[in-house]
Order: C-alpha cells, then structure tokens, then sequence
C-alpha cells in the first residue's frame, strides 16, 4: 500500500512538472478591477498586447469594476493559481485595506508580481488663479482656516490622499470636496469652484500645457522633465514628500515559482521595450519592471504611509 501511495504521489509531481513545463497553453487572463477607458485599462491592455508574444499563447484583458476595485482583486484572488489568471491593480489596492471594514479575500490571497509604472502627481489650480506658488497657497489656508478646499475623485483615490498627506504634513484646515471621478474634479478646478487637487500627469498636463491649469508643484522627488520650471513639493515645503500613482501586477496566492516567474520575466521584458517606454512617457509615467521582492516590499511601505494617513484624517469610504 505505501509502495502504491509512492508512486501516486511521484505520478502526480511528474504530472505537475509536465503541466508547468507546458505553460500556458491556452489564452491567459488579465483582471483589471476598473472600468474600461481609463488609465489602468489602457496600460494594461499595452502589457497584453506585448506578452502575448513573449509567451505564446494570447493574453486577454477583463474588466471586473467595482467598490474601488475590491471586485476584481477578489476574483483572482479566488482563482486557481495556475497562471492563467492575473490582477492588473493600482494604488487603491493599498489604500482599500485601511477604508473598508472588512476585505473580500484575505491579505495573502495575492501575491505580487511586479510593479509596471510610477506616475506622480500634479498639484493644480486655476490659470487664474492668485495663488501663484505652493507658498501663497499655504499662506491663504492659514489665514483662512476651513476655507480652502480640494478636490478629489473620491476618498479612496490617490488625488483625496495626496492632499491629505500635504494638508497633514503642514497642520492646515482646508476642505475636502469629492467627486464621483477625476474628470469632474478637474473640470471645477478649471472652473475656479474648487481651489485645488492633485491630479495625475496624465490627465492635467495638456490643460497646464494649454494654459487652463497652472501647475504649482510635482508630487514626485524630482522634477518632471515635461514640465521643467514646475518645482517638486519636496524641495518647496515638505521635504521627503513623494505620491505616485502605481500599477502593479498580482497572481492568486501559491502560483507555482516556475509559473511566476516566466510571467514575471515576460513583464519586465515588455517594460524595457522602447515603445513600451514611450507611450508611458507620454502619460507622465515611469515604467519600472521589478522583482515580486522588490515590489512586495514597496506595498509594505504604502500601506504604511495610507495606513497613517487614513487613520490620523479618520477618512471613510465614501
């Protein structure tokens, strides 16, 4: 009888190694959590388009949108962890532990994979606006408490915490204003109904560029070479300041190393292609490629930094 046992279970790793050695052979899935159009979709809709290729095999791209992506990430979360199904997520994924009561899957349930991309953020106001520098602005919410607002997509994205973080850093009183989506939240701003946000590159560099916007700081550590004259928050008054928005790659939890790493090579291979590189460029973002290490340890730090931050603005999921 234990003879047999031996040999079912040296049949069934040999049947195993057989199956990762043939990996993929069918069509593998990537779950974006948010809607289509927006900027996760269309990125990861790039990486798709790239990996298949690398891989052999096609890589399609499903939106599962809903409860600030929660949704999606929940779904691969519980799928089978053969590869075949991945999580294309963003920044909420660290900031959504801290919002909502209680989380559809486990903190384990994923595991990461790589990051693909950093994108700072712009703090921007009306073209004709007074404020001129971060100073004035910081100058006027002093001598105006609870008068100076900011906008937002909501209490969960990157924009509300962005402001949160520089509002808490600096003691200042100002307004929380959200909204259902960003594209509002910049329309206000341009409109003067709002003071200011931060907004991605992304979506606010042409109307800065155009004159609708003005810029008065980068959330990134170092200025942007699109915008040069633009000052980063760090250097004017918060020294150490730094907000990107990330996206990042995930598989469901005990993903065969085998598996994993194929996928994470196929990543990091398409992020060091020069087209790759440029259409992230051209919407104010970095791409990266990293090791699941590496990006494991820089989760561990954003959900350090929101953690705090959610906690000390007692922000609730809206």
């Amino acid at each position: 009888m234990r003879a047999f046992a031996n040999t079912l279970i040296a049949s069934l790793a040999l049947a195993a190694a057989a199956a990762q050695a043939a990996y993929p052979d069918r069509p593998i899935t990537i779950v974006v959590p948010y809607a289509p159009g927006g900027a996760a979709d269309a990125v990861a809709r790039l990486i798709a388009t790239h990996m298949g290729p690398k891989l052999g095999t096609s890589v399609i791209v499903e939106n599962r949108a809903g409860a600030s992506g929660t949704i999606g990430a929940s779904a691969v979360a519980k799928a089978p962890a053969d590869g075949y199904t991945m999580l294309y997520d963003a920044t909420p994924y660290s900031i959504n532990p801290h919002l909502f009561p209680k989380m559809p899957y486990a903190a384990n349930a994923l595991q990461p994979l790589s990051l693909v991309l950093l994108a700072p953020n712009l703090l921007i106001v009306p073209a004709n606006s007074p404020l001129k520098n971060v100073g004035d602005l910081i100058a006027k919410a002093k001598a105006q408490p609870g008068k100076i607002n900011f906008a937002s997509g909501g209490s969960g994205t990157v924009q509300r915490l962005a402001s949160e973080l520089f509002r808490q850093q600096l003691k200042l009183d100002m307004v929380h204003v959200p909204y259902k989506s960003g594209g509002p939240a910049i329309a206000d701003v341009m409109g003067g109904q709002v003071d200011f946000m931060f907004s991605t590159v992304a979506a606010s560099y042409s109307l800065v560029a155009g004159g609708k916007l003005r810029a008065l700081a980068i959330s990134a550590p170092e200025r942007s070479k699109r915008l040069p004259e633009v000052p980063t928050v760090a250097e004017t008054v918060i020294p150490g300041y730094e907000v990107y928005e990330w996206n990042g790659m995930f598989l469901p939890a005990g993903t065969p190393a085998p598996i994993a790493g194929k996928l994470q090579q196929a990543v990091v291979e398409v992020l060091k292609e020069d087209a790759v590189q440029q259409r992230l460029a051209d919407i104010g973002a970095r791409s990266v490629g990293s090791t699941p290490a590496e990006f494991a340890s820089f989760l561990a730090k954003e959900d350090a930094k929101w953690g705090e931050v959610v906690r000390k603005g007692d922000i609730k999921q809206d």
